[in-house]
């Protein structure tokens, strides 16, 4: 799957949930199913700057395709991390760089999160774009 169609897939996700409660329990429960960081990749280095929680992300690069791993110490933000991973994981540098991030608009997760986390979300992003840019500068 390319990155739009999963983000489609997210989207249409999220429209099953009648109020913002139900998709807080269903962030947390996608955070609780993301898979477990290897604890060599919690390091500060790793840390992104910005969020209000520790948030972990690390890349490698398989095959031409970003794969990332992440893990954070409260359990909102981590099911925030699994969502963007869930979409740019496992795509090209190139893809991710071009991919917009609109879905997370239309699932109205910016605007019913506190502004901390807001600006963390937008950090995360950043992020997962740098390491997309680092990757695509070393071919």
């Amino acid at each position: 799957m390319n990155i739009q169609e999963i983000q489609d897939d997210i989207v249409a996700e999220f429209s099953m949930f009648e109020d913002w409660m139900q998709r807080y329990e269903y962030i947390i429960d996608l955070g609780k199913g993301l898979p477990i960081i290897d604890s060599t990749y919690k390091t500060d280095e790793n840390l992104i700057i910005g969020c209000q929680s520790k948030v972990w992300v690390y890349a490698h690069l398989i095959d031409d395709k970003v794969i990332f791993t992440a893990d954070s110490d409260a359990i909102l933000t981590k099911g925030i991390i699994g969502i963007l991973i869930r979409a740019f994981s496992n795509q090209t540098p190139m893809a991710i760089l071009d991919a917009n991030t609109d879905f997370i608009d239309q699932i109205g997760l910016k605007e019913h999160l506190s502004p901390t986390r807001a600006n963390g979300l937008v950090s995360m992003i950043k992020q997962i774009k740098m390491y997309a840019l680092a990757f695509s500068s070393k071919k």
